[in-house]
């Protein structure tokens, strides 16, 4: 059933200690029904389930019903450990979360993207910035695919930026002299003033990489045209909110 506008939901995990062949069966076929009779807005994959309501008090009652519904009438077991009553935008299914009735990728999802970013881009690698581009670009047209569903492009941008920003600090490793950079940035039309507070400030090769001069040296047009940076949040899907729109995930 379709998902509204509701603060409270609870997740149930049914785990079945035998015959797990058919936990997917059962569920479909006797579960699936139980929760739509009763006219229960839910969403579900495998043997997860997220049912929404309107309050906690409701929340409560229906994850009592239901539990005993599934122990006494299915026979299955609950993991009572991962099961929850919380508000929607606290409790995460299959990396998404659900605030005030919007779907946002969860901040563990985007935490471990930033993660394997930095994995896909170590310190002192040896290959060459496009054959970087091109690794990364292999992870994240699957990770943007799957989370697609987002309604906020802005985390999408994110991720892009700082795909963006890993080459750049290494841009400014590469060069072994502050003048060297100074003169990088000169060659790249960056102006003296700002190439100059750029290099020769007493700031390390992270905080180098964001400044407006490595910017406007390595453009956003640099990484896509010259090294085929793939691009997931310029993707006008009607799901979705303007690049301007941000949401705080917990």
């Amino acid at each position: 059933m379709p998902v509204t506008n509701h603060h409270f939901l609870f997740t149930m995990r049914i785990k079945i200690e035998e015959f797990e062949v058919n936990c997917e069966c059962i569920c479909e076929d006797e579960l699936d029904k139980e929760l739509e009779q009763r006219g229960l807005e839910f969403c579900r994959f495998a043997d997860d389930f997220n049912i929404f309501v309107r309050s906690p008090k409701a929340a409560e009652r229906v994850m009592k019903s239901i539990s005993k519904y599934i122990e006494q009438k299915l026979k299955l077991k609950i993991n009572h450990d991962k099961s929850m009553v919380g508000r929607s935008r606290d409790i995460k299914f299959l990396g998404m979360t659900i605030i005030d009735g919007t779907i946002a990728i969860s901040a563990k999802s985007i935490k471990r993207a930033m993660q394997q970013v930095m994995e896909l881009t170590p310190r002192g690698t040896y290959l060459p910035l496009g054959k970087t581009i091109e690794r990364i670009n292999r992870w994240y047209i699957g990770w943007g695919g799957y989370y697609r569903i987002t309604q906020y492009p802005a985390q999408l941008r994110k991720i892009e930026t700082h795909i963006r920003r890993r080459p750049r600090s290494r841009l400014v490793d590469q060069q072994k002299r502050r003048r060297h950079l100074f003169k990088k940035l000169l060659k790249r039309g960056v102006t003296h003033r700002s190439a100059s507070r750029a290099a020769f400030s007493n700031k390390g090769r992270w905080a180098l990489s964001h400044p407006f001069a490595l910017s406007k040296a390595f453009p956003v047009r640099w990484f896509t045209h010259e090294l085929g940076q793939v691009i997931k949040s310029n993707q006008g899907f009607p799901h979705r909110y303007p690049l301007s729109r941000w949401i705080k995930v917990t």
